[in-house]
């Protein structure tokens, strides 16, 4: 019956863009219109849809059903107005259409009104035949309220209604977990998994929330039963390889991260997280091998680079940590975490020049930490580059206005271009806040005699 669906709607599909390339006027009924129409709204091709909906209304004015189609286009460009104009007008020619009400509700969701959106809902029970539609789409409108114990009472009937309906499902374990409710959550899967012991999703689900509990053996024979329910649903695997990890037991964590590749495409991050595995194994060799992959194949996947470098620190091979820091700066120059690792670098090959510079950048990138931004005034003051040391502790001074330490570094640098006004500004500022450390004072000895 589906792929007979399927197959009248690639049809009609085919016989209208034929129809649009020809510029021959072919006859549609309302029924291929509102499939034809459907179809490219579901695959977002919106200016397709219209012209569909605009020969549907030519070849069938008035007909309600496009109607209602042209309020839904109406709503998806925010034309609320126009929306509500077609809905008034089929109220009055079709008063108890269920998809009238669904329209106003999510007009009004849309504008905000969400107790107007559920009103109208709750009016739509009366007359839709299976009512788990409209108890999903109350449940949404209490979500976006943040009212999360009247979403769940909406979400619940729904999965009561129909145990596999995953998407309520997942909307009402969301209210659990904001209602830090776990026993909550646990009593409706173990319900779902009553119903189909071989629900992956619901075992899937059943292991996170063990997980979340730091039951680490609970959550794992959850995930095991969720991969014999479905052997190839790689989100069971990669959760139960994490746990294996946390557990120390890499040999059993690589063998389903392995089976995680054997179903899907490799990615970046399987590739990491099996070179982290066999690091912790005492396998420098394969663990690079699997970081030097999973660079390959994801150039632009920072955390990989980072893993990649880290080690290569950690065993104090700088030369080696620059060169894959270089390789990776050149495809991500934008990350803060990358320009971090480069300071770290740099100190141990006593590049002082580039230290600043990867301060800067961090900071340019919208790095406004505290840490990074003295640190920078601080390879400044080394250098004695007293204007750059002022340039960055005013962009400090805005980020932190209460911290003395900006002040008296302010003054110091102040103090050695001559502009005693001016230090002797900042000087004050700092007292008001805090005296000096003895790391500033050590740098502008001459400050003590003005502080204290």
């Amino acid at each position: 019956m589906l792929n007979h669906y399927f197959e009248d709607t690639k049809n009609s599909i085919n016989k209208f863009e034929q129809m649009l390339k020809t510029n021959h006027i072919y006859f549609f009924d309302v029924i291929e219109f509102e499939n034809i129409i459907e179809y490219y709204l579901n695959f977002g091709q919106i200016q397709l849809s219209k012209k569909a909906l605009f020969m549907g209304l030519k070849q069938h004015p008035d007909n309600i059903e496009l109607l209602i189609l042209k309020s839904e286009h109406f709503i998806l460009e925010e034309n609320f107005k126009s929306a509500k104009k077609i809905i008034e007008y089929l109220d009055l020619i079709s008063p108890s259409n269920d998809e009238l009400f669904i329209q106003k509700a999510s007009i009004e969701s849309k504008l905000g009104n969400h107790l107007e959106s559920i009103s109208i809902l709750l009016s739509a029970l009366n007359i839709f035949e299976d009512p788990s539609e409209i108890w999903n789409l109350i449940g949404m409108e209490y979500l976006f309220l943040e009212d999360y114990n009247n979403a769940e009472y909406f979400f619940k009937n729904c999965i009561i209604e129909n145990p596999e309906d995953y998407p309520s499902l997942y909307n009402l374990l969301y209210c659990y977990e904001q209602m830090n409710s776990n026993d909550k959550a646990i009593h409706v899967l173990n319900k779902v998994l009553k119903v189909n012991p071989y629900s992956e999703i619901a075992w899937h689900q059943l292991g996170c929330i063990f997980s979340k509990m730091h039951k680490i053996e609970k959550a794992i024979s959850a995930f095991d039963f969720a991969i014999i329910s479905d052997n190839k649903f790689i989100g069971a695997y990669i959760e139960k390889a994490k746990l294996l990890e946390m557990k120390g037991n890499f040999t059993e964590a690589i063998k389903n991260y392995r089976n995680v590749l054997d179903i899907n495409d490799p990615s970046a991050f399987i590739y990491t997280k099996i070179g982290e595995c066999y690091l912790n194994l005492n396998d420098p060799d394969l663990g690079l091998n699997f970081f030097l992959k999973a660079v390959h194949i994801e150039p632009g996947c920072e955390k990989s680079w980072i893993k990649l470098i880290d080690h290569f620190i950690k065993i104090k091979k700088f030369k080696k940590a620059n060169y894959y820091l270089h390789k990776s700066l050149k495809i991500n120059s934008d990350c803060i975490d990358l320009w971090e690792k480069s300071i770290q670098i740099y100190k141990n090959l006593n590049l002082n020049k580039k230290i600043t510079f990867s301060y800067e950048t961090m900071i340019d990138l919208g790095d406004s930490r505290w840490s990074t931004l003295i640190s920078c005034i601080d390879e400044w003051i080394i250098q004695k580059n007293w204007k750059k040391a002022i340039e960055i502790g005013l962009k400090a001074k805005t980020h932190f206005p209460n911290k003395s330490e900006i002040f008296y570094k302010l003054a110091g640098c102040y103090m050695k271009l001559g502009e005693n006004s001016k230090s002797e500004n900042s000087i004050k500022t700092g007292k008001k806040i805090k005296l000096p450390s003895f790391k500033t004072i050590k740098m502008f000895p001459e400050l003590k005699k003005l502080v204290y």
